[in-house]
């Protein structure tokens, strides 16, 4: 997998279930440099990078590269430490069509939702 947040998190497992909702776990690097300036002595992830890892995820599921199209309903409702709560679970419902990749996402770490939005690729 091709990735802008180099060496920023490793991806440990993905599925598919049954209703076409993909699951993956990933594990944040908490000596990334990214951690020491944002901010130094209270890491907390930057949400743009957030974001890029569900365009990643997206990218790596349907095996298409893809643009930032539009985001809505962008809501971070936890603070990711990545020294607390590396570990997360990156859920993404997945559709599209010719021209485009809809996406609804969730990202949690153990039962606390982190992250929840809706986004819009245009297929490259």
């Amino acid at each position: 997998m091709q990735s802008i947040l180099n060496q920023f998190y490793t991806l440990g497992s993905f599925e598919k279930d049954e209703n076409g909702l993909f699951s993956a776990k990933i594990s944040l690097n908490k000596d990334h440099d990214i951690f020491k300036g944002h901010f130094p002595g209270n890491p907390v992830t930057p949400g743009v990078c957030m974001m890029q890892i569900v365009k990643e995820l997206t990218e790596e599921f349907t095996g298409k590269s893809l643009f930032l199209k539009s985001a809505s309903n962008v809501k971070f409702m936890a603070i990711i430490n990545p020294f607390e709560t590396p570990d997360l679970l990156v859920q993404l419902q997945i559709s599209e069509n010719d021209e485009e990749v809809k996406v609804k996402n969730t990202t949690s770490f153990g039962e606390t939702i982190a992250l929840k939005m809706s986004v819009n690729y245009r297929k490259l």
